[in-house]
């Protein structure tokens, strides 16, 4: 069994898909726009998107961040995304690689916890990013 993250952005993924390429390094392994839907025409079961979306939105992507396979697409593309009660831990291998990984996500988002000395880890830090998306940023190695 296996649990992945599924990010709904609602109207903005390819802006974060090009923004975690930009900050982390992410590759995009597959994405379907809701035009290559095969069952365009057809009524849309309950729940799903109307037909009035923009074609070129993202019905549905995958995309890695290291060895992390996560999951996202634009939804009802309402663009208001929201995040809550959930974090990515972000391990880093040093301290310099950890401030570079939280000032990128950063940029745009709003900083909960300023990167700093922790008895758990040299550095630590909590940001949401420009998406809302929360992330606690940390290294890996102990003090």
């Amino acid at each position: 069994m296996q649990v992945q993250p599924y990010l709904m952005f609602d109207g903005r993924t390819d802006e974060a898909l090009a923004f975690y390429k930009k900050t982390l390094g992410a590759e995009v392994k597959m994405l379907m726009r809701f035009k290559d839907n095969p069952d365009a025409g057809k009524p849309s079961p309950e729940g799903c998107a109307p037909g009035d979306i923009d074609p070129e939105k993202v019905m549905h992507c995958e995309f890695s961040v290291g060895t992390t396979r996560l999951l996202a697409s634009d939804g009802m593309c309402t663009g208001k995304p929201q995040f809550q009660g959930v974090s990515f831990a972000l391990s880093a291998p040093d301290v310099s690689r950890a401030e570079q990984l939280f000032a990128a996500l950063s940029e745009g988002g709003q900083v909960q916890m300023p990167m700093t000395q922790t008895f758990f880890s040299e550095r630590f830090g909590m940001v949401a990013d420009k998406f809302g998306v929360s992330w606690m940023v940390l290294v890996d190695s102990p003090r």
